[in-house]
């Protein structure tokens, strides 16, 4: 990893930080195990820092099954009671709840949708949206589409998917490109989209 290379500021000098900025946020998923992931990941990072959530990811990927959303609906009060004593993830009571009541939500999105991706990826179109922030401060919190999302979301039996979590999900599975413009990445991720 290139050092010198101009970055968005957010990303720091952690390196488990950089590399995720360099090789994941931004970029296009449209695979449903990935964005189960990121959706239940964005909801475990309310109140906490994103480098934290990073630091618990590969932990989070076994004790989640790998985020099938099959397997994590199926979970009951033992496999729940059993996650918060586990402190390879964010032991909280509502948000492992929210992952199990997101994970049966999602099938149903699957089934009414043919994929949560068809069904997330509406929202813009099914074209990532192509920013022009100059510096972070730039970047809203959340959006109309993410406040729609929001809603969507909310109205099909997900939770901790707020218009500002949804906002920041949206970032990382690169529904929109909010890298800065002086960021190396930006162009990178902007023809990712053509």
């Amino acid at each position: 990893m290139n050092e010198d290379l101009p970055r968005c500021s957010w990303c720091g000098n952690d390196p488990l930080y950089r590399a995720y900025h360099d090789l994941e946020w931004g970029v296009p998923r449209h695979d449903d195990r990935g964005l189960f992931e990121m959706l239940i990941l964005e909801g475990a990072q309310a109140g906490l820092s994103w480098l934290t959530i990073l630091k618990k990811r590969d932990h989070y990927r076994r004790a989640f099954h790998d985020f099938s959303s099959e397997a994590v609906s199926r979970f009951g009060q033992p496999e729940i009671e059993a996650l918060l004593a586990d402190a390879g993830i964010v032991r909280n009571r509502r948000k492992i709840e929210s992952a199990v009541k997101n994970g049966r939500a999602v099938l149903a999105i699957q089934e009414e949708f043919g994929s949560l991706d068809a069904f997330l990826w509406h929202f813009v179109d099914h074209r990532p949206r192509q920013n022009n922030r100059r510096t972070v401060e730039e970047i809203p919190s959340q959006t109309d589409i993410s406040k729609k999302m929001s809603r969507a979301l909310q109205k099909r039996g997900c939770s901790f998917v707020g218009p500002t979590i949804c906002y920041a999900f949206m970032q990382a599975v690169g529904m929109v490109n909010d890298h800065t413009v002086d960021c190396f990445r930006y162009e990178q991720v902007r023809l990712l989209a053509v």
